[in-house]
């Protein structure tokens, strides 16, 4: 059984990954990544409530009105990461997308872990994370120097902007873990949590719609070719709300450290999968030498960090 745990986290680390490239599809039919970005997370908060009502977990929903304000903001990470990752794929490619948002994880948890801050278990500081932190660092580093390889400075100094966003999209995600973590505390049910988690996310990325399509800083969300979409083109709610739900089942299972380790490690494998068979019709870009040196660096750097 516990074996299946570990391969359970290995797996669910992956559908980020493909949540990320089903996106991207959807998103090039809807025309602006912030429609598709509300689209995938309405469905996932449906397949949530959904789920929960078969669990019986909307009863718990009545303690949401005495939860802390800030307890339910957890959501508010996945708009960030679902829009950055449409608009990161395409120009970036699969495993460097993926490292950078691993990269930026495995930073924002050290500054959890070590500052206790969000409800997380104070960590102390110790040569383990600093070892990790520099291998992580460096493996990211090894990743894009490969993917600007033969690009000229001025496109590589327009793509700082974009490793930049990168980071920060990674970064959201152990906050909102440690966030909805809190949340679970007071509700004491998973699906419950994933519910309010993508119902606060589908309303934040939907404002943002409404806001941006105002202001004419997006296209109208087109519609009407829906039915062109592949079936693998809505798989990202579905991917969101299971690894979601898992993440909170496996962690009190197998450990939040070896839970990561994992997640991160089938994200990065998966992305690398992706770019090197051009999957979900994204261009492939093989897997070098050099890529692969990088991906071994970040998962041995996060090993170190979570393990340490």
């Amino acid at each position: 059984m516990g074996v299946l745990f570990l391969v359970s986290a290995l797996v669910i680390g992956g559908l980020l990954a493909v949540q990320a490239s089903a996106n991207l599809q959807l998103n090039r039919v809807v025309g602006t990544p912030y429609g598709a970005s509300t689209l995938q997370l309405g469905i996932a908060a449906v397949l949530l409530a959904a789920v929960a009502g078969v669990a019986g977990g909307w009863g718990v929903l009545a303690g949401v009105a005495d939860v802390a304000p800030w307890k339910l903001l957890g959501g508010v990470a996945s708009p960030i990461y679902i829009a950055s990752a449409i608009l990161l794929f395409p120009r970036l490619g699969a495993l460097a997308s993926a490292g950078l948002f691993v990269a930026g994880q495995v930073l924002a948890s050290l500054v959890l872990d070590i500052g206790g801050l969000l409800g997380v278990e104070q960590r102390s500081f110790n040569a383990g994370m600093a070892l990790g932190a520099l291998a992580v660092l460096g493996g990211i580093a090894m990743v894009i120097r490969s993917q600007l390889a033969g690009t000229s400075s001025q496109a590589s100094s327009a793509r700082a902007g974009w490793i930049a966003l990168g980071l920060l999209a990674g970064a959201v995600l152990p906050v909102q873990g440690a966030i909805n973590a809190a949340l679970r505390v007071e509700l004491d049910d998973a699906f419950a949590v994933g519910m309010v988690s993508f119902t606060v996310a589908t309303a934040t990325i939907a404002v943002v719609l409404v806001l941006l399509l105002a202001l004419r800083r997006t296209p109208r969300p087109q519609l009407n070719s829906l039915n062109t979409v592949p079936w693998w083109g809505w798989l990202g709610g579905a991917a969101a709300a299971t690894y979601v739900t898992l993440t909170f089942l496996l962690i009190p299972r197998i450990g939040a450290a070896t839970t990561i380790a994992l997640t991160v490690t089938g994200q990065q494998l998966t992305a690398a999968a992706i770019d090197h068979y051009g999957l979900f019709r994204l261009p492939p870009r093989p897997v070098t030498v050099a890529r692969l040196a990088g991906l071994a660096s970040l998962g041995a750097g996060c090993a170190l960090v979570q393990l340490a």
